[in-house]
């Protein structure tokens, strides 16, 4: 029997996945600095994690498709085309890539067991770098001027948020598995 691109189960996880990314991601939490708390790298980072690649980075493209039509799911419950190709732009335009990157270091087992976590940090690096190259472009400011606003000041809940994610989602994955 031939195997299907996708299950039916598969299909269900991915569209309640893309659910819980669509009501988690637009929460943006205030802080001290003005830089706000956004949960958008956080839930993609913990869906893909368990999801593994394919599923995690079609359930973001699904929901990257969601904000494009103008549903108000990026941060500060935004959406519509004019988020992605703004100045912020890159960051939800590398989106399936961090998906897939994340979902890559939790779908292997290999023998170094940091793996997964390495690939957690490199997809949220790739994240935070296109975000910033975007940024740079459109605002035709330096790397490194786009570096200091985009990436430097979110550097230490980037970090947090990735950690969390994958703690919490290797355990979930782990119950899930097993």
């Amino acid at each position: 029997m031939n195997k299907k691109f996708l299950t039916i189960q598969e299909l269900c996880v991915i569209g309640l996945s893309t659910a819980l990314i669509c009501v988690i991601a637009p929460i943006s939490i205030p802080m001290p600095l003005g830089i706000p708390l956004t949960l958008q790298t956080f839930i993609l980072s913990l869906v893909s994690i368990i999801l593994g690649p394919k599923q995690g980075t079609i359930a973001t493209l699904i929901y990257m498709i969601l904000g494009a039509f103008g549903l108000p799911v990026f941060s500060n419950f935004t959406g519509g085309w004019q988020v992605i190709t703004g100045p912020t732009g890159g960051f939800i335009l590398s989106f399936p890539l961090m998906a897939y990157f994340v979902g890559l270091g939790a779908d292997k087992r290999p023998r170094f067991k940091g793996f997964s976590l390495l690939c957690v940090l490199a997809g949220n690096m790739l994240n935070l770098l296109c975000g910033a190259a975007m940024f740079c472009l459109l605002s035709k400011s330096t790397f490194v001027a786009g570096l200091t606003a985009c990436v430097i000041p979110f550097l230490p809940i980037t970090v947090i948020k990735m950690v969390l994610s994958w703690i919490i989602g290797l355990n979930i994955k782990r119950r899930i598995v097993d």
